[in-house]
């Protein structure tokens, strides 16, 4: 969690309406004040960083967001553009199908792959629908005590 945690503070965070009603549910500090019981203490450094992190959200069926962040309008393309010339270490992309329509338009600078050690055998595939093969290098990678591995790629121009 250490892990993430640092990424989480690091950057602005961009989801798509799935993604960003996903991660509110599990993420989001309770009116209470009071972080819930289910949370460890890795937890909670965590859940402080995403709920604090800048967010904007991609979504044509939403018309409002809270919980710190911004609805993205227009074209995603160009709304994305703007962002990343915006001040910050950048913006970190989570979900299934956002990624694929930016990595289509060429607006991804890194991807960062985690394999867990655990064959799950169904759900979404990863960056399914890609209209061309995007050829990456490796330029950076971590292993935990888990058996999980982070791996960090830039395209090859």
């Amino acid at each position: 969690m250490a892990y993430w945690t640092a990424e989480m503070a690091r950057a602005d965070l961009l989801f798509g309406r799935v993604t960003y009603e996903m991660m509110q549910s599990a993420w989001r500090k309770p009116v209470t004040g009071v972080w819930p019981d289910w949370m460890g203490a890795g937890d909670v450094p965590f859940a402080e960083a995403i709920d604090q992190a800048k967010k904007h959200v991609v979504s044509s069926t939403l018309t409002e967001v809270d919980w710190n962040a911004e609805l993205v309008r227009g074209g995603v393309g160009e709304a994305v553009r703007q962002l990343k010339e915006q001040p910050g270490e950048g913006l970190w992309v989570g979900g299934v199908t956002l990624p694929v329509a930016l990595a289509d338009l060429g607006l991804i600078d890194e991807y960062e792959f985690v394999v867990h050690p655990v064959v799950a055998g169904h759900g979404p595939t990863l960056l399914s629908g890609l209209r061309e093969r995007i050829e990456l290098e490796l330029v950076d990678r971590h292993e935990f005590r888990s058996g999980a591995v982070v791996q960090r790629y830039k395209p090859v121009p």
